[in-house]
């Protein structure tokens, strides 16, 4: 395992992270333990998670991921191996957006904050936080795939400076180490890093968006803030769902597989998409590479990027995502990788 720093704290993360949010519902508590013991086993020391998890997002499964890495943490006593990462659940601007959790009350106030930390901590089973992340942000804007900006002028939302506050209360308490932003926008990090800067408020470490073959539009804008700030990337959805792998391709849809069993995900299902993947696919087969692994070393191999989350439902999956650490990409595939991307431009952001 390759490792990386975390922003400017000096901790270092795993370039492969875990992901969880299948634990729950697609995976049960047995099968995410026997996944962290393998995943630690390999060098993996971020887990990355949330309160809103398993996804479909539901009432009655809501936290259960949680719960799950927490009874590990207890079992194990390996907690001093982790760094544990998880998230605050953001307003319900659009109606895709849960509102069940913790009663709605999502905006990211220092109250709100205050109480998504205690109930994560008491599910973790942990006395603390590592990376505590805001899922998305708590005005509306473009996120998971939406186009078209619209701006809510008369939006009420919380302003970040209140929100940055909120934090450094909860690292003054010991309740989290460092914070981090998700599915952000170039204005907002830009927010973030400013304001910290000018206010004397906590710095943001990381920026968790995602990022895959099919939608690299994290490259413009964010990329160079990324850079220039130390506010790295980690890379959700590297696989787009698992399209990428080549499994949905032609129509088919595999047993067990998300996309067959939940109707909901579709930000990576269209034409241009499927046409992309295909390529992609083909690329990778010529040249010996397993697609997956292929796409996975692709963002592992992006300076901006400081850990990639894999997520998996099997064992035999989860150690072949592992295994893109050490795939790497030739000049040739790269070229081939731009001519596709020419071609066909991030077709599902």
């Amino acid at each position: 395992m390759n490792y990386r720093e975390l922003g400017r704290t000096g901790l270092k993360v795993s370039v492969i992270a875990l992901g969880t949010m299948t634990w729950g519902e697609q995976n049960t508590q047995a099968q995410a333990h026997e996944q962290l013991d393998v995943a630690l086993d390999a060098g993996i020391n971020l887990i990355d998670t949330a309160e809103m998890y398993p996804v479909p997002p539901k009432p009655d499964t809501q936290g259960r991921t949680e719960h799950y890495i927490g009874s590990w943490l207890k079992k194990s006593g390996r907690r001093d191996e982790v760094v544990l990462a998880t998230k605050a659940t953001g307003p319900s601007h659009q109606t895709a957006r849960p509102s069940h959790v913790r009663g709605g009350r999502l905006n990211f106030t220092r109250e709100n904050l205050f109480e998504a930390v205690n109930e994560s901590l008491k599910r973790l089973q942990t006395d603390h936080i590592d990376l505590y992340q805001l899922h998305w942000p708590d005005r509306p804007t473009n996120i998971f795939g939406q186009r078209n900006y619209v701006h809510h002028k008369d939006a009420v939302t919380v302003p970040i400076e209140e929100t940055l506050a909120a934090l450094q209360d909860l690292i003054k308490a010991g309740k989290i180490r460092h914070a981090g932003v998700s599915n952000e926008t170039p204005w907002g990090l830009s927010r973030f890093t400013h304001l910290s800067e000018t206010c004397d408020l906590p710095r943001v470490v990381s920026i968790q968006n995602a990022y895959s073959l099919v939608n690299r539009s994290f490259e413009t804008g964010l990329s160079e803030i990324s850079l220039r700030e130390d506010v790295g990337l980690l890379a959700y959805s590297p696989l787009a769902f698992g399209v990428l792998s080549g499994k949905y391709l032609a129509g088919r849809r595999p047993a067990g597989a998300r996309l067959t069993l939940f109707d909901r995900f579709t930000r990576y299902q269209n034409e241009n998409t499927e046409r992309a993947v295909q390529d992609y696919v083909s690329l990778f087969r010529e040249h010996g590479i397993d697609p997956a692994q292929g796409a996975l070393a692709f963002v592992n191999s992006r300076d901006f990027v400081t850990s990639n989350i894999i997520g998996a439902t099997s064992l035999e999956q989860l150690r072949s995502n592992i295994a893109s650490i050490d795939v790497h990409l030739s000049n040739e595939v790269r070229q081939g990788i731009e001519a596709i991307h020419e071609r066909y431009p991030n077709p599902a952001p």
